[in-house]
C-alpha cells in the first residue's frame, strides 16, 4: 500500500494538531497506541465485519518498522480476535480487553483465584442476558463483556440496571463501560494503565494516543508533558485534539510517519565534504552549498550549538537564505585568502563571515545580500542544541531571541518579519525584495547584544577589516607550488580552527558526524587534543607561522601547570580554554546527521591514558625552536615535563592514539612517540641548550625505549611492526617506526612495514586506521591522515611514483571549497566524520610540502 502523502491530504488537518504532530514526531522514544473499533477501522454494527482502513494499516505498518518507535492497538476486543481481524505483523503490540491481554512479552496469566471469580461472573451474566433479544455476550481470557447495541432500549435497560446491582458491585470485579457494551474484568486494569505499562517496557519519551471510545479517557486522562491525545468523533473528551474520522486518523499517521522517517533518517542531508566552514578563531560555523547556515557554536566552538541543522534538521536550528523562486546556486567559493564565503545564484549573492570580536567582545555572523529580486529569510535559532525553548521579539529593525541566557539580537533592517510558534520554539520567516532596497541587505547576527542598531562603521568596511587579516597572514607564509591553493586553503582552515585567545586548537569543528553512516561511530572533536593540536601547529610552522605554536605552547604550558608537578597526568584532550571535559553525554533530542545516532557531547577518551601525546608536542617544540633560534622559559618547562611524564610512563601499556575502548595494549606508536618526545629534547638541548647541563640520563633513557621497541614491536609472523607487542594486526601508525627518525629510510624492516600497510590497509586512494577488532559495529571510512602517512612513507621509501598518484587521488576527494573531512568512504565516494578536520588537513600540507623539496 502506497501512503497518500500529497499537499492536499496532509494539508486537511488542523494546524494546531499538525504543530503537535511536528513535536511528537521527533521525539526519541515515541509509543504509538491506537484504539481498534472506530479508530483503526470504522465502526459498523457486525463487530467481525471491521475491517481495518488499508490506509491505517500502512502507516502503522510503517511507523512499526522505524527505529525508537512503537506501535501498540490497545483494544477493548478479545486479543485472539483482535488478532484474526487486524491482520497486524507482529512488530505492532497487541493489546486486548482494555488492557488485560498482552501480546507475546506482556503474556500475563491468571491466579487460580481468579480463575474461579471468572467463572462465577460468566454464570451470572450467562442468567442476566439469557433470553435478552440482540444483546451478545463476548468471553476473554480475563473478563466477560455484554454487547447491547442490537438491543431494544428497554432491553437494554433491563440488562445494564441487572449488571450494575448484580455482578458489578462484587468486590474482585472491575467494569468497563464503552460504546453500548460493559465489560466486567476479574483483573483491575483500563487502557490507561495498558498504556502506562507500555511506556514503562518500551522506555518511551513520549505517547501519542488515538481513540474514539469511552474507555479510551481513562488513557488520555493519564497523558502530560510532550504526549498527545487525538480523539475521533463528538463528546467530551481529556484529548486536547480531535479529528471527525478515522479516515482523518490516517492521514495524520501519515503525516507522522513523514515527519519521523525524515528526523530519524535525514534523507536529505548534505554530504558532509560539501559544507563550508567560517571562522573568527573564536568560534566556527558550518554553510551548505545553499548558504544555510547549519552548524553554529556560541561563544565557543566546543559550546552549546545555536544552529545544530546539521545533526537534527530544521528543528534543530538554522538560518537561511535563498532567492525566492527557489534553484540550485550557480556556486560556492571562498574569498581569496579568507574564511568568507560567497554563495551565487543568478541575480543573488550571499556573502558570510564571522566577524572579529573587538577585544573581549562576542562574535557577529554577517550575512551581506546583494543582487536583485526576491529573497527567502527563515530564522530558526535553537539554544543549547535545540533543547531550550526561546521567543523571538519583532522589534524595530530585528529580532530579539528571548529565552536563552546569552543575549542574541538579529539586526535585519527593512525586514518584515512573520514569527510562527511550534511549542516551545518560535521561528521567523520573511521575504524582502532586494530591488526595494537602497543597496545590499546586510543581516547581523549579534552574539551578546541586544542591540538592534545600526552599525555605526558600513558593512564594507567591516568586511575589509575582517578579512584583512587573514589575507596579510596568507600572504606570509611558504606555499609549496604542489597544490598551492588546497594547501593555502588548509593553512586557513587550521588556523580557523586556532583560537586566538586562549591559544587551543580544535581537532575538528563538529560533533558527532558519523565514521559510518547510520553507525554509533560518532564522537565529539570540538576539544584540543594535545597529540593534534601539536600536530597542527607544526604544520603551520612549516609553511612559515610561529604564532600558532607559540599560542599553543603556553596553553601546554598551563595545563601542566594545573598537574601539580605531575605532567604524567596530562590528560590527552581539554576544552579550548585548557580545563578538563565534563562528562560525555548523549543528547537524544537529535537524531544525528542522516540518522546516525547517538549525538554525544564530551568525550570519553578525555580519561584515557594516551602516552603518545608527548611527542608531537616536542617535535612541536624543536621545529619551533630551530625557527625562532631560541627557548623561552616556559617552552624549557614543557619539554622538562615532556620527558618527565615520558621517563614516569614510558612502559605502561596505554589505549593508543586511536582511542579504542578495549583495554590497555603496549602500542608501538605510543612507544615510538615516547621515543620521540626524548629524541626531539636532546635535539633542542643539543642546538639551542647553550649554559645548560647535558642529559646522560636522557640519552640513556632514549636508548632504552628505542631498542625496547624495535625489539618487542616487531612481529615475526606478519613480518612487519604491527599494532602492539604480540599482536599480528596492521595499523598505519606502525609507518612511524620510520616516519619518526627511529629507523632509516633504507632499514629493511621499514621497507616491510611500509609494503605490510599498503597491502593490508590502502584501498584505493585512502588508507584504514586497521581491521583489528576495536569492540564497536560497523565498518569505518578511510582516514585522509592515514593516507598522507603512506605518502610519506613511498617518498622516503623511493617511490615517488606511487606517492604523486596517491596525492592526486586525496586531493580529488575535497570537497568543492576544498575541505576535508575526517575520512573518506571509497565505496560509496563520500566524506565521513567531522569536517573540517585538523588531522587531514595538516597530512595534506604536509604531503605538499614533501613533494615540493
Amino acid at each position: 500500500m502506497v501512503l497518500d502523502l500529497d499537499h492536499r491530504t496532509v494539508g486537511e488537518i488542523d494546524p494546531d494538531l499538525r504543530s503537535a504532530i511536528g513535536r511528537i514526531a521527533r521525539v526519541p522514544n515515541l509509543l504509538i497506541a491506537c484504539d481498534y473499533d472506530g479508530t483503526l477501522a470504522p465502526f459498523v454494527v457486525d463487530p467481525t465485519k471491521a475491517v481495518p482502513l488499508p490506509e491505517a494499516v500502512a502507516a502503522i505498518r510503517a511507523l512499526a518498522a522505524l527505529p525508537q518507535t512503537t506501535v501498540a492497538v490497545v483494544s477493548g476486543r478479545a486479543l485472539r480476535d483482535l488478532a484474526a481481524l487486524s491482520r497486524l505483523p507482529s512488530e505492532v503490540h497487541l493489546v486486548g480487553s482494555h488492557g488485560s491481554e498482552f501480546d507475546i512479552g506482556f503474556v500475563e496469566r491468571l491466579a487460580p483465584e481468579l480463575v474461579e471469580v471468572r467463572t462465577r461472573l460468566q454464570t451470572a451474566v450467562r442468567e442476566i442476558v439469557k433470553g435478552q433479544a440482540g444483546v451478545r455476550l463476548e468471553a476473554k481470557p480475563a473478563s466477560v463483556a455484554v454487547h447491547y447495541r442490537a438491543a431494544e432500549a428497554d432491553v437494554a435497560e433491563r440488562v445494564v440496571d441487572a449488571l450494575r446491582t448484580g455482578p458489578a458491585v462484587w468486590p474482585e470485579v472491575t467494569v468497563t463501560n464503552g460504546r453500548q457494551v460493559m465489560e466486567l474484568s476479574v483483573l483491575p486494569t483500563n487502557k490507561g494503565a495498558a498504556i502506562d505499562q507500555l511506556r514503562t517496557q518500551m522506555s518511551a519519551s513520549a505517547a501519542l494516543v488515538i481513540g474514539d471510545d469511552i474507555t479510551d479517557e481513562e488513557a488520555f486522562a493519564r497523558l502530560h508533558g510532550p504526549d498527545v491525545g487525538v480523539k475521533i468523533g463528538p463528546g467530551g473528551t481529556a484529548a486536547a485534539y480531535r479529528v471527525a474520522e478515522p479516515i482523518e486518523a490516517a492521514r495524520m499517521l501519515a503525516l507522522l510517519l513523514q515527519i519521523r522517517r525524515t528526523w530519524l533518517f535525514g534523507e536529505r542531508a548534505v554530504p558532509i565534504e560539501r559544507h563550508s566552514m567560517l571562522a573568527n578563531r573564536r568560534t566556527v560555523a558550518l554553510l551548505t552549498p545553499e548558504a544555510k547556515v547549519t552548524w553554529l557554536c556560541h561563544p565557543r566552538a566546543d559550546s552549546a550549538a545555536l544552529f545544530a541543522d546539521l545533526l537534527g534538521g530544521n528543528p534543530a536550528g538554522h538560518f537561511t537564505v535563498a532567492p525566492d523562486k527557489g534553484g540550485i546556486p550557480l556556486g560556492q567559493r571562498y574569498r581569496s585568502g579568507t574564511m568568507t564565503v560567497e554563495t551565487r545564484w543568478s541575480g543573488l549573492t550571499v556573502t558570510d563571515w564571522l566577524a572579529t570580536p573587538e577585544k573581549d567582545g562576542d562574535s557577529t555572523l554577517v550575512r551581506v545580500l546583494s543582487g536583485h529580486g526576491r529573497v527567502r529569510l527563515e530564522f530558526a535559532p535553537r539554544p543549547e542544541f535545540g533543547q531550550v525553548g526561546v521567543r523571538l521579539q519583532h522589534l524595530g529593525d530585528g529580532l530579539l531571541v528571548l529565552g536563552s541566557n546569552e543575549p542574541v539580537s538579529l539586526y535585519a533592517p527593512g525586514v518584515d518579519w512573520d514569527v510562527t510558534t511550534d511549542g516551545n520554539y518560535d521561528t521567523a520567516r520573511a521575504v524582502f525584495d532586494l530591488s526595494t532596497a537602497d543597496g545590499p541587505l546586510a543581516l547581523e547576527l549579534r552574539f551578546g547584544s541586544q542591540s538592534l542598531a545600526r552599525h555605526a562603521v558600513p558593512v564594507r568596511e567591516r568586511q575589509e577589516a575582517a578579512e584583512q587579516p587573514w589575507r596579510e597572514w596568507a600572504a606570509g607564509l611558504r606555499l609549496p607550488s604542489v597544490a598551492r591553493d588546497l594547501v593555502l586553503r588548509s593553512a586557513l582552515t587550521l588556523r580557523g580552527l586556532c583560537n586566538d585567545v586562549t591559544g587551543g586548537i580544535l581537532a575538528a569543528a563538529t560533533t558527532s558526524l558519523p565514521e559510518e553512516v547510520g553507525g554509533v561511530r560518532n564522537w565529539d572533536y570540538r576539544y584540543c587534543w594535545l597529540r593534534d593540536a601539536a600536530m597542527t601547529a607544526r604544520a603551520l610552522v612549516d609553511l612559515g607561522s610561529i604564532d600558532e605554536a607559540e599560542a599553543f605552547l603556553r596553553w601546554v604550558d598551563g595545563c601542566v601547570e594545573r598537574t601539580g608537578g605531575h605532567p604524567e597526568r596530562l590528560h590527552p584532550l581539554y576544552t579550548v580554554e585548557g580545563y578538563e571535559l565534563g562528562a560525555e553525554a548523549v543528547i537524544e533530542t537529535l537524531p544525528g546527521w542522516a540518522g546516525s545516532r547517538p549525538v554525544r557531547v564530551g568525550n570519553l577518551a578525555n580519561h584515557q591514558l594516551q602516552l603518545d601525546v608527548f611527542g608531537p608536542v616536542a617535535d612541536l617544540l624543536a621545529a619551533v625552536a630551530d625557527v625562532r633560534g631560541s627557548v623561552r622559559p616556559d617552552e624549557w618547562r614543557v619539554l622538562e615535563a615532556m620527558v618527565q611524564a615520558v621517563e614516569r610512563r614510558w612502559h605502561e601499556p596505554d589505549h593508543g592514539l586511536w582511542e579504542a575502548r578495549l583495554p590497555p595494549r603496549h602500542h608501538v606508536y605510543s612507544k615510538v612517540m615516547c621515543w620521540m618526545t626524548v629524541d626531539r629534547a636532546l635535539q633542542v638541548l643539543r642546538t639551542h641548550g647553550a649554559g645548560r647541563h647535558a642529559r646522560p640520563d636522557w640519552v640513556e633513557l632514549r636508548e632504552r625505549i628505542g631498542h625496547n621497541v624495535l625489539e618487542h614491536g616487531w612481529h615475526d609472523g606478519a613480518g612487519a611492526y604491527t599494532v602492539a607487542y604480540g599482536d599480528d594486526e596492521m595499523d598505519a601508525s606502525s609507518l612511524w617506526i620510520g616516519l619518526s627518525g627511529l629507523l632509516p629510510d633504507d632499514d629493511p624492516r621499514f621497507l616491510a612495514t611500509v609494503l605490510k600497510v599498503e597491502a593490508d590497509l590502502r584501498s584505493g586512494p585512502v588508507v584504514y586506521r586497521y581491521r583489528w577488532d576495536d569492540g564497536l559495529p560497523g565498518r569505518e571510512g578511510g582516514f585522509h591522515v592515514c593516507t598522507a602517512w603512506l605518502i610519506e612513507a613511498y617518498l622516503r621509501t623511493g617511490r615517488r611514483g606511487d606517492a604523486e598518484e596517491l596525492f592526486q587521488q586525496m586531493l580529488d576527494t575535497a570537497g568543492p571549497t576544498g575541505l576535508l573531512p575526517e575520512q573518506y568512504d571509497p565505496l560509496a565516494e563520500r566524506g565521513l566524520g567531522n569536517h573540517p578536520q585538523a588531522y587531514s588537513h595538516l597530512g595534506l600540507i604536509r604531503c605538499a610540502l614533501l613533494l615540493d623539496s
